[in-house]
């Protein structure tokens, strides 16, 4: 499995459903969402926002206000059921001021340790795993109707007839994510995804083509294909699924859609019609996150990665030759059991031949349940983080590299709204993905093209040329 690059937490929606007032009259309920964890949080959280909006609940950023706050947990994050413990722990004092506020445990760690969350955070109504995500509406209910009632739902649906949550946003980003399988197949030795989301499962073409419309008529302009090794799309065909290739063809054709991205493809599944749909679609980006995790092939064998260092750079330079200029970012783990300082080298050493833009980058965590558990020698935690720390510099000297040589070129820039550091200037990305700080305010879904003026550690400034 590929874990998707980890967000910063965030209980700000990204997109806000309107909520409709609920039978009993009482509008509006309002939910409060914190998010940890990867894109596919995110996703799942939208979707619980946009449910919710479905029984009357309207979004808030103040769990004070909150009757219903949920926490959806990652368990990519160290001391995952700790941390998610601590976060709910802080919604207590909530539930004593209120005692009709509910409060809910969504997410990866949920699904992992389902009813032992109950019973250590007695305050916590409803643990739930990602496959039940379309029932939660159902969930609140039980529990509103008959206070006191406390529901663990972790076990997986049959893979067979599996349906995806409905989408009910009528808001967008600029930018927006569709989900299009969940699950993993692959049992990389150091990760907890397949017990987490269950087995891989493909959606219908169609059903997917209904939510890209429904999205571009909303205000989105960029499409990201989202699945934990979101390229095996359509590898079982277990109904409505057409090879990855031609789904990106699909949504390409939809019209108002300007720009197409997927994440994360997992390097053993490429194949060639896949590499050749960004040479011959223009709306698919030219970046692409490919998760290579070490640059050890004897490491990566340990990982259970399925690829060898020279398959993986097979796949990078196929990739580079179908388009030149292609931008490249990854995930590495560092510090894996038994990895040793030559070894490490070699991820060194694959960051000057891949030259990333940039790279999510971790000291390797133990995981319950995982075989990487039985690996032995482990890396001192010391250790670990030095090497981290050795790899970060690195990257970060490579990132700047690229950041830098933008200086005077100028790139087509998707406005995704304004700067987060400067009220009066836009921000946006290139086809590319870096982000781009514009001088002056435009309109989000505008794309411009910008003169590159300035570079900085992980960003650059420049100013529209052309709109």
């Amino acid at each position: 499995m590929i874990p998707l690059p980890v967000v910063h937490e965030s209980s700000t929606p990204a997109r806000v459903p309107t909520a409709r007032a609920p039978a009993d009259g009482a509008f509006p309920r309002r939910i409060y969402v914190e998010t940890y964890g990867c894109q596919m949080n995110v996703h799942d959280s939208e979707r619980l926002l946009g449910l919710m909006a479905q029984e009357g609940y309207a979004p808030t950023d103040v769990p004070d206000d909150a009757d219903l706050i949920v926490i959806n947990s990652c368990s990519v994050r160290d001391k995952a059921e700790h941390k998610l413990l601590s976060a709910a722990g802080l919604m207590k004092r909530f539930k004593r001021r209120r005692s009709d506020v509910i409060v809910a445990l969504a997410g990866c760690v949920a699904q992992q340790e389902g009813q032992k969350l109950l019973d250590r955070a007695p305050h916590v109504d409803i643990v739930f795993g990602p496959d039940h995500i379309g029932r939660f509406p159902e969930l609140v209910e039980r529990v509103r109707e008959a206070p006191g009632t406390r529901l663990a739902e972790t076990e997986f649906f049959d893979r067979n007839g599996f349906t995806f949550p409905p989408l009910h946003a009528v808001e967008t980003k600029v930018s927006a994510y569709v989900s299009v399988m969940k699950g993993c197949d692959k049992f990389c030795s150091f990760c907890v995804v397949p017990m987490t989301r269950g087995r891989e499962v493909s959606r219908s073409h169609i059903e997917i083509l209904e939510e890209v419309h429904t999205l571009v008529a909303a205000g989105a302009r960029e499409i990201i294909l989202l699945g934990q090794t979101v390229n095996s799309y359509g590898k079982k065909r277990t109904g409505g699924q057409i090879p990855f290739s031609e789904l990106l063809l699909r949504v390409s054709e939809v019209v108002g859609v300007e720009r197409i991205r997927f994440t994360s493809p997992h390097p053993a599944d490429f194949t060639p019609d896949q590499i050749e749909a960004f040479r011959t679609i223009p709306k698919l980006c030219p970046h692409m996150h490919l998760p290579v995790q070490s640059g050890s092939t004897r490491v990566l064998s340990a990982m259970r990665r399925g690829y060898s260092r020279d398959q993986y750079l097979e796949v990078v330079d196929a990739f580079r030759s179908a388009v030149p200029e292609a931008a490249l970012t990854t995930d590495i783990i560092v510090g894996f059991p038994t990895e040793t300082e030559s070894e490490f080298e070699e991820t060194l050493t694959l960051l000057d031949r891949v030259q990333y833009t940039s790279a999510f980058s971790f000291a390797y965590s133990e995981r319950p349940g995982t075989k990487a558990l039985d690996l032995t020698p482990s890396v001192p935690e010391p250790e670990r983080i030095s090497r981290l720390h050795r790899l970060q510099d690195k990257q970060d000297s490579i990132t700047k590299q690229h950041l830098v040589a933008m200086r005077g070129r100028t790139y087509p820039v998707l406005i995704e709204g304004p700067s987060k550091t400067d009220p009066t200037r836009s921000s946006g990305r290139t086809p590319h993905n870096r982000v781009v700080h514009v001088d002056g305010l435009f309109e989000p879904a505008t794309i411009a093209l910008v003169e590159i003026l300035e570079a900085f550690n992980h960003s650059a400034r420049g100013r529209v040329v052309e709109s």
